[in-house]
C-alpha cells in the first residue's frame, strides 16, 4: 500500500487525528492519557512543535498544531511512537497500536483555525462523552475557556486572539463560540480539498505551486491528481473570456475542454453546466485535444491560460 502523501513546510499548520487498530481503544486509563500529554510537553521541547488543540477520546485522538521547523514527521514518529512503545510495554503486547499511519490535513490558519478549534472541542459532545464540552477533562477546552490552568506547552493565544486582546474577555467569547456550535453539526473538515488540504481556493493553488508542482504522482496519486487538477470552473471561464471572448465558439469549447481537465466537476456536473450529455463532454474534449495537437498557436493559447491558473500544462 502506497504511504500517504505528506506536505511539510516550516509554519505550517494541520489538523492530525489518529485512531486505534481495529478501532480498539488506545486510552484505557487515566495514567494512559497523561502519558501522552507527556509525549505532546516533549513534542514542543525537542521538535518545537506548538499545540494548539488537543481531544483525546477512548480509540483516538485530534490535534491542531504548528511545525515552525517543517518537520511534522519527526514529531508524530515521536508522539505516537513513544506511546505505542509505552502502551506495549505496560501490557505486555507488541504490534501495531494505531491504525496504520495518522492522518494529517494541512490548514489554513487564519481561515480555519477558530473553526477547527471549535470542532475539536466539541467532539466529546458529539461522540455523547460529555453534556457540555467543559465536562470533558481530556480536552484543552477547559484551559481555553479558564476553568483550568493551562499547561505550560499548551499555544492558546493564537485562537484565542481572534477573540479579543484581553484574556478574560477572549475566553468569555470564545466559550459562547463554542456554545453556538453545539446547534450547528456542519464540520469544517467537508471543505476539504485532495484529502490533504483545508483552505481557500487560493491557499490550495499556493500549496500546489510551491509544494506539488515538481511531484511524482506516485502516492496517493488520486489525491495529488484532485489537488494539481483542483480550480474552479469560473476562474477558468474568466481566463477564457479574456483570451478568447472574441471568437464565442471558441472560448467555449476551451471552456468545457479545460472544465473537463483541470476542475473536480464530475462528468454529468460538467455537462449540466454546457448543456450537454455527459458522453457529449468526454467526445468535445478528445475532439478539442485532437485540435490542438494539430494547431501549435492554439496549443501555445491554451498553455498560457493554464500557466496563469497554476495548472499543469496541455
Amino acid at each position: 500500500m502506497a504511504r500517504p502523501l505528506r506536505i511539510e513546510y516550516p509554519g505550517a499548520f494541520y489538523h492530525i487525528t489518529a485512531r486505534g487498530n481495529e478501532r480498539k481503544d488506545i486510552f484505557r486509563s487515566v495514567g494512559d492519557r497523561e502519558q501522552f500529554l507527556s509525549y505532546l510537553e516533549s513534542a514542543t521541547e525537542r521538535y518545537h512543535a506548538v499545540i494548539h488543540v488537543y481531544c483525546l477520546m477512548s480509540n483516538h485522538y485530534h490535534l491542531l498544531l504548528e511545525t515552525p521547523s517543517g518537520n511534522l514527521s519527526q514529531i508524530m514518529r515521536h508522539i505516537n511512537g513513544a506511546y505505542t512503545t509505552y502502551f506495549n510495554t505496560k501490557r505486555r503486547r507488541s504490534g501495531h497500536l494505531f491504525q496504520g499511519r495518522y492522518k494529517g490535513i494541512l490548514v489554513e490558519a487564519d481561515e480555519y483555525a477558530k473553526e477547527l478549534s471549535r470542532y475539536l472541542h466539541l467532539n466529546p459532545v458529539r461522540a455523547g462523552a460529555a453534556k457540555e464540552p467543559e465536562m470533558y477533562e481530556w480536552s484543552s477546552y477547559a484551559a481555553y475557556i479558564g476553568r483550568n490552568e493551562p499547561p505550560d506547552w499548551l499555544a492558546r493565544d493564537f485562537i484565542l486572539g481572534y477573540f479579543g486582546n484581553k484574556e478574560t474577555r477572549a475566553q468569555r467569547r470564545y466559550k459562547e463560540f463554542v456554545e453556538a456550535g453545539m446547534k450547528d453539526n456542519m464540520s469544517p473538515l467537508s471543505a476539504v480539498a485532495g484529502s490533504l488540504i483545508l483552505g481557500s481556493p487560493e491557499f490550495v493553488r499556493e500549496i500546489r505551486k510551491k509544494c506539488l508542482s515538481d511531484r511524482k504522482l506516485d502516492r496517493d496519486v488520486s489525491a495529488v491528481r484532485e489537488l494539481v487538477a483542483r480550480t474552479c470552473p469560473e476562474e477558468i471561464e474568466n481566463a477564457v473570456e479574456k483570451a478568447f471572448g472574441k471568437d464565442p465558439a471558441l472560448a467555449r469549447k476551451v471552456k468545457l475542454y479545460l472544465c473537463h481537465k483541470f476542475t473536480a466537476q464530475s462528468l454529468k456536473e460538467t455537462g449540466i453546466r454546457f448543456g450537454i450529455k455527459e458522453s457529449g463532454v468526454s467526445h468535445a474534449s478528445r475532439r478539442f485535444d485532437r485540435d490542438m495537437k494539430r494547431d501549435a498557436g492554439l496549443r501555445k493559447r491554451i498553455q498560457a491560460i493554464t500557466a496563469k491558473l497554476g495548472l499543469s500544462n496541455v
